[in-house]
């Protein structure tokens, strides 16, 4: 049966195909998105209300986290703030310093860019008593 139906469909996209004549030669055209474009603000707004859910879970943080970093970005400080206070709702120390690693390996080469974040991060983390992997010495492991 399926057999009949394939050889049905084949023989009909032929005829198809050769009932149609190309006279012009094929022009290349994109398909972009024509959805709104998210402003800077409303893209921080957006992570820092995610991070901010009182009810967010363990898998819910990480999951932001990775979709986060995916991004060709190094996330704003208030973003951040957001995500450091989710780990400590949730009592997951470890999530705080991987995030911290995390945008420490998203700046790379720029070497002023994490200096600014933690000095941005600085009052958060002494309120939430979270060290940096450098004050743990996990920089020279």
């Amino acid at each position: 049966m399926f057999r009949a139906v394939f050889r049905l469909s084949a023989t009909g996209a032929r005829s198809l195909a050769r009932s149609q004549q190309c006279r012009f030669a094929p022009v290349a055209s994109r398909c972009y998105s024509h959805g709104k474009v998210e402003s800077d603000e409303e893209f921080d707004a957006r992570w820092v209300t995610y991070f901010s859910k009182p009810d967010i879970d363990a898998w819910e943080l990480r999951k932001g986290m990775n979709t986060l970093i995916g991004y060709d970005l190094v996330p704003e400080a208030k973003i951040l703030d957001s995500a450091l206070r989710a780990c400590r709702r949730l009592n997951d120390m470890a999530s705080a310093i991987r995030i911290l690693e995390a945008i420490k390996d998203k700046a790379g080469p720029h070497k002023d860019i994490y200096p600014y974040l933690i000095q941005e991060l600085k009052p958060t983390l002494a309120e939430l008593g979270i060290s940096t992997p450098e004050e743990l010495g996990m920089d020279k492991l």
